[in-house]
């Protein structure tokens, strides 16, 4: 199970990662994610470089690129969450690659907007531009058995 420090970085990888498709940063970008899959072994390194492959030209010939990036978000941190969970020791490099990312993109890439609610006694983790957020929503009242609705 991981930390939830560990799902934020997994969530900024992804995001990161996908920011930088179809920019300058890409080449370099997808360098540093495949390095990281290697401890996978050859096959899921090269399994990776290939769907990093598909994904950027998904987002080239996207009519919108930033919807297409929007969408591909969630299969990165999924990647890369399970990625720590079997490896935790690529923490380090992970956060170093997405830092390196982060200043390479195009302003407009690195700005993202994300709506959070939080309600029916639940609890939202979500990071925005590196920064960890935490919402929970207001405690509900203990209604018992006999308590009316």
């Amino acid at each position: 199970m991981l930390t939830e420090s560990l799902v934020a970085l997994a969530a900024s990888g992804g995001a990161a990662l996908v920011g930088a498709m179809a920019t300058d940063a890409w080449q370099a970008t997808r360098s540093g994610v495949a390095r990281l899959f290697s401890r996978q072994g050859p096959e899921r390194q090269a399994a990776v470089e290939a769907q990093l492959d598909g994904n950027v030209v998904l987002v080239e010939r996207a009519g919108d690129p930033g919807q297409a990036r929007q969408t591909l978000v969630p299969v990165w941190e999924m990647a890369l969450a399970q990625l720590l969970e079997e490896h935790p020791e690529v923490e380090a490099e992970l956060r170093e690659l997405v830092a390196r990312v982060r200043e390479a993109l195009p302003d407009a890439q690195r700005v993202q907007h994300q709506y959070n609610i939080a309600r029916d006694n639940s609890r939202q983790f979500s990071v925005i531009d590196g920064d960890i957020n935490y919402y929970a929503s207001p405690a509900q009242p203990d209604r018992g058995a006999d308590s009316p609705m």
